[in-house]
């Protein structure tokens, strides 16, 4: 049974929730610092991150799967929620340029469904970025938070799945370092514990964040890869290592 959408809006109206929400919405800012003319979707609970580009994506759509319920979020155009069932998205395909996965990944009940969906809708060299939680952090343990629900991940086991539904997984970082408590969700503390974390212990953030690319041609043989430019998850170099890494 997933989180329900009441317990969702609880939790990140409460302290821990903003603290939480703040941050990771740095790094997929940090990632995405600009959606303008973009195409969006939002799978889960996407509303609170995807906030930031609301006025200069072109479009944007925020689909809640039936076992979570949903809200009503209006945009320019409008509402922009929907509905729907994880194992059929109600869009046509290639359909968005940046699609983004939170409260989605730990508690559908078919994540290879779910993520071949996702990428049927995703345009060819489209981006996804999927957060989950992280099974080496405490935030996987927690009752206070819906990260403590469903199926935690390692990044390699979301780089394994998004490989397996068609993606090609180009940078991971993590977020929430700090533990999952209700006192010490203070930015100063939180702040420090980012940044202790993303330099000291990596692997053990509460949230694995994952960003991959939509890729239709195979490598022929013999082809030499270059080294291409990609986007940052802030200035760390912990925080931007490679998921083959």
């Amino acid at each position: 049974m997933r989180q329900t959408i009441i317990s969702l809006e609880k939790f990140y109206s409460a302290p821990l929730g903003k603290s939480a929400l703040d941050m990771a919405g740095r790094r997929l800012v940090s990632l995405w610092p600009d959606l303008a003319g973009r195409n969006v979707l939002g799978f889960g609970y996407c509303g609170p991150y995807l906030a930031p580009y609301m006025k200069s994506a072109n479009r944007m759509v925020l689909a809640m799967p039936g076992g979570q319920g949903a809200v009503v979020s209006t945009g320019q155009r409008g509402n922009i929620t929907c509905l729907t069932h994880e194992d059929y998205l109600p869009f046509s395909d290639a359909r968005f340029d940046n699609v983004l996965c939170v409260h989605g990944a730990e508690e559908t009940p078919d994540l290879n469904v779910l993520l071949r969906e996702l990428w049927r809708v995703t345009r060819p060299e489209g981006r996804i970025v999927v957060i989950a939680s992280n099974r080496s952090g405490l935030w996987a343990g927690s009752d206070k938070s819906p990260f403590g629900a469903g199926r935690p991940f390692s990044r390699n086991q979301l780089r394994t799945a998004l490989q397996a539904a068609g993606f090609v997984p180009t940078v991971w970082s993590g977020a929430l370092y700090a533990p999952p408590f209700t006192r010490l969700a203070k930015p100063t503390f939180t702040k420090g514990c980012e940044r202790f974390g993303e330099t000291v212990w990596p692997r053990f953030s509460g949230l694995v964040l994952v960003e991959a690319v939509k890729r239709l041609y195979a490598e022929p043989a013999g082809y030499v890869k270059a080294t291409p430019k990609r986007a940052k998850f802030g200035n760390s170099a912990a925080a931007n290592r490679t998921v083959n890494e």
